[in-house]
């Protein structure tokens, strides 16, 4: 039986982003795996606490948001390996097991000039320079050295997708407050 570690209730902050999961126990001493959401971890190292909301699917060993206090965090293979100092054994790293680990954005380290965070990304509007509008950014792909933007748009009421890469030569500009993406990209490209 799994044994849940007593962790802190806490509200979500109003920033707060989902940026990984954890996907089960490792080893014996309390260490558990996270799954990363992007490519992007650096937010999962620089906080000292994360927030945990229960798996959305299988069994659910508590409600609503409970604070994990961060020990260490390092990675390890192809996966991230974290520690809780209230996370004292394998069961209780096995009870943590599908929680959906968010990060308050304050935590995340700045960007430099012409990076952003996936997660910034998604949402945005996509024009071309013609001010034709290309789609919504729905999700991203790493591809390699590269990232590539999936647009969602309608056509006739269909769903369809378009994919351009996020390089210097197709993005223009990237302007996160007013929400848009301007790109050098056509509609029948």
């Amino acid at each position: 039986m799994s044994h849940m570690p007593e962790l802190e209730s806490a509200a979500l902050p109003e920033d707060a982003v989902e940026v990984g999961r954890i996907a089960d126990a490792w080893g014996i001493k309390g260490w558990f795996k996270v799954i990363a959401h992007s490519a992007d971890p650096e937010a999962l190292f620089a906080a000292k606490q994360w927030f945990l909301l229960p798996a959305e699917k299988g069994a659910k060993n508590f409600t609503g948001t409970r604070l994990l206090p961060i020990k260490q965090v390092r990675p390890h293979s192809d996966t991230i390996v974290a520690t809780s100092p209230a996370v004292l054994d394998r069961n209780g790293a096995e009870a943590l097991r599908g929680s959906r680990v968010f990060v308050s954005r304050e935590h995340f380290p700045k960007t430099d000039d012409g990076e952003f965070y996936w997660v910034d990304l998604m949402g945005l509007q996509v024009h071309n320079r013609e001010g034709e509008n290309l789609g919504v950014v729905k999700d991203l792909l790493a591809t390699g050295p590269q990232t590539t933007l999936v647009l969602g748009y309608e056509v006739d009421g269909k769903e369809l997708e378009r994919m351009i890469p996020f390089v210097d030569a197709y993005i223009d500009k990237v302007d996160l407050a007013g929400k848009t993406i301007i790109a050098d990209w056509q509609l029948d490209y």
